[in-house]
């Protein structure tokens, strides 16, 4: 007979109570495992993959398994990087950073973007005939890293373009409210890119935002129609600055890769839409975003623009609205054109009409009856927060209208908005005198006035405030920016998702929208590359680039210098870098300051990078040799940026105090581009305390494509106080071309 066992009930209770709280510690310490983990960027040197692995990408698989058995990759890199994005954990970071092969294990950083009148202001209606025929230009392909597009919008339509480029072999990926049939022969391309983003987090909304290359932003549009959008005709801004909108390159085709959305552009995401755009094959590439300083083997963006420049890419990119404080550029590498902002000769006038009967002038885009506005008229100070949404606040409370002052932080500038309510924006000096008589006033009162759109404006161009500022904290021996081009209150296409405020209560829909920042500036520069690359198809990114800024401008018709909005005084090349971007001299510079591959590789050797950190930027074992100078100053770059010691001890002032002469030399390289000539040297230097010589003093070039060097000698005589900062400037000429290099010397 079996034995029968009696069961305690309690027992068994007790162990399935025991074996429930086990899985719910298990899930609890997963869950707080994931929140710990965070993506990582795995940069490896693909020449040490074992002969075991038939394909890189088992490599990495088989890598990222030794540490992590849950971790998945994100993305897979081919071009930009040698490596993959995943999540981990820090430790697990710790590991991986020490496993065969891997050179660094970076993490994610998060980029913010820097947020038709533009074509005739530089000239390019009038010269339109020295440029080249619409088949050249069509042949050229400008790809924007952004927000994504709006396809429906006129900008892109492709009415005369003929077919796509053979070169292209990208696609326009489906997705929410996007499908093929959004893309023509205009927009040839649209992807997004959001792995990355949603990994940090979560899974994008999409009842609010369109997990695609639709735009629901505003911005991605905006920037792609300006460096390429086709011509439109009767655009305007709510009646504001009609006309006829076009991009700076009308004919160029356009491929879109979203990397933004609602929470920011994350590294892993643009690194991956840049290894895309390599493999679709973009002549250009436009970035109007940008994130913190870091060295260049740290730098997704700098990364991305290295590998894209060894394929004969241009990468243009905008400086940052950080200014006017100095060291507060983005984008800094000197394989990238960084650009900052300046104004167009346009303005929107909303007057301020007080009870005293004095009047003052601000600025606008309130869509309105061009009537005097009365009533309870509230006075803001301009702040942190977006300058519309204090407008719609006001409104919210029951205000006719506001008057937006700005603070010490942004001077007399003036940035025009569509606000929601009657507004006007003023400067720090009338806001001051508004406020002094709103004290002392008994019944103060006041009236807006909005006068339209007004041509003309002097002087123009203007270094904008919000415009990142030199010098290079990361180089200090490469000046930037390289150069400044249209930022302020800029007309271009809109999304139809978002009004021009980007309020969620703002139910305005715009085809166009004017918006202002180096965002605005960058893509300039990105079409007018493309009309370069057009011309000249067997230019180098760095030969365009030196012709942009060799051929810029940075005094106005009457001798005098471009003015800083932020001070009011002369800018300096830390502010406009070589000048504001002139694209019908650039067609033709006569000479250029090329560069290839090797230069920057010799460039890092320069900065000390180790081999690891050179092969994490730029994918190769390259060792600096050990018996070679290197010098940061032999970089072939289009301008000069001299760093010397500065005084230490007691010294104060502005006196110098001698501490024996320092002679610094840079050598430079001159292709000749145009005819057969003679170049002879000028010199302008504000400084009295650094003799510059060049030497030989006259270049002859025979035929084209003929390299002449040179070698600049800077002699400093005497010390200066730190943070003292001087300039100059170098030009060729031969009677009819002037190259024109800036010259920055600062003491620190």
């Amino acid at each position: 007979m079996a034995k029968i066992t009696r069961i305690n009930p309690w027992h068994t209770l007790l162990v399935g109570v025991a074996l429930l709280l086990a899985a719910l510690c298990d899930v609890s310490a997963a869950a707080v495992e994931e929140e710990r983990r965070g993506t990582y960027i795995v940069h490896m040197a693909k020449s040490e993959m074992p002969e075991r692995f038939e394909d890189h990408t088992h490599w990495y698989d088989s890598s990222l398994r030794s540490v992590s058995g849950s971790a998945e990759m994100l993305y897979t890199y081919t071009n930009v990087v040698h490596g993959f994005s995943t999540r981990l954990t820090p430790e697990e970071a710790r590991v991986m950073e020490t496993r065969p092969g891997i050179l660094s294990v970076l993490p994610e950083m998060k980029y913010e973007l820097h947020t038709t009148r533009t074509p005739t202001f530089l000239g390019l209606d009038q010269n339109a005939a020295m440029f080249p025929e619409s088949d050249s230009m069509s042949e050229v392909i400008v790809g924007v890293l952004d927000t994504g597009v709006w396809p429906e919008s006129p900008s892109f339509d492709d009415a005369g373009l003929g077919s796509v480029p053979g070169s292209w072999r990208g696609e326009c990926e489906t997705g929410t409210n996007f499908t093929k049939s959004n893309c023509n022969k205009k927009l040839i391309g649209a992807r997004y890119f959001a792995r990355g983003y949603e990994a940090t987090l979560g899974p994008i909304d999409e009842s609010t935002e369109s997990k695609s290359a639709r735009d629901d932003d505003g911005h991605g549009t905006h920037t792609s129609s300006t460096a390429a959008g086709s011509v439109v005709s009767g655009a305007s801004l709510l009646g504001y600055a009609p006309g006829t909108a076009r991009g700076m390159a009308p004919r160029a085709r356009v491929a879109v890769y979203k990397v933004c959305w609602k929470g920011g552009c994350f590294s892993s995401d643009i690194l991956a839409a840049m290894d895309k755009a390599i493999d679709d094959g973009v002549n250009v590439l436009s970035l109007s975003l940008g994130g913190g300083m870091s060295d260049f083997y740290r730098d997704s963006v700098a990364i991305g623009a290295f590998a894209a420049m060894e394929k004969g890419i241009l990468v243009s990119c905008s400086a940052g609205n950080a200014g006017p404080s100095s060291y507060s550029l983005s984008n800094v590498a000197p394989w990238i054109t960084t650009v900052g902002a300046g104004t167009l000769d346009r303005d929107f006038p909303a007057f301020v009409s007080l009870g005293n009967g004095k009047n003052y002038s601000g600025v606008s885009l309130f869509k309105g009856d061009l009537l005097p506005v009365a009533g309870k008229i509230v006075l803001c100070d301009r702040g942190i927060n977006p300058r519309v949404q204090k407008g719609s606040v006001v409104k919210a409370a029951g205000g006719a209208g506001m008057i937006l002052t700005n603070t010490a932080a942004n001077g007399e500038e003036l940035v025009a908005d569509a606000h929601l309510l009657p507004a006007t924006a003023v400067g720090e000096k009338t806001g001051q005198e508004l406020k002094a008589y709103l004290f002392s006033d008994s019944n103060p009162t006041a009236t807006i006035l909005f006068e339209g759109t007004k041509l003309g404006i002097e002087p123009s161009p203007v270094v904008a405030a919000f415009s990142s500022r030199g010098p290079n904290s990361i180089t200090p021996e490469i000046l930037k920016p390289d150069l400044i081009a249209p930022g302020v209150n800029i007309l271009a296409g809109w999304s139809g998702a978002v009004g021009p405020t980007g309020l969620a209560e703002d139910n305005r829909r715009v085809g166009f929208n004017i918006i202002s920042g180096t965002s605005m500036s960058c893509p300039h520069v990105s079409g007018l590359a493309a009309l370069l690359k057009s011309a000249h198809p067997e230019w180098s990114p760095a030969a365009i680039r030196s012709a942009l800024m060799t051929t810029a401008y940075t005094a106005y018709k009457n001798g005098k210098v471009i003015q800083d909005v932020s001070t009011g005084k002369p800018s300096t090349p830390f502010d406009h870098g070589s000048g504001h971007v002139d694209p019908v001299s650039a067609l033709n510079p006569g000479l250029v300051y090329d560069l290839d591959t090797d230069d920057y590789l010799n460039f890092l050797c320069a900065l000390n990078y180790t081999s690891a950190q050179i092969n994490s930027l730029a994918r190769r074992n390259f060792s600096c040799g050990a018996n070679k100078a290197y010098s940061v100053n032999d970089l072939n770059y289009p301008s000069f940026a001299l760093s010397l010691e500065a005084q230490t001890g007691g010294s104060t002032g502005s006196s110098e105090s001698s501490t024996g002469s320092t002679v610094v030399k840079h050598t430079r390289t001159l292709t000749n581009v145009g005819p057969p000539g003679t170049y002879k040297v000028s010199i302008t230097t504000s400084s009295d305390s650094v003799k510059i010589s060049v030497e030989p003093g006259s270049l002859t070039f025979s035929e084209a494509n003929e390299k002449k060097p040179y070698t600049v000698t800077f002699s400093a005589a005497a010390s200066k106080p730190s943070n003292t900062n001087e300039f100059g400037r170098i030009e060729w000429s031969d009677g009819k071309h002037v190259v024109g290099s800036p010259v920055a010397i600062s003491w620190t």
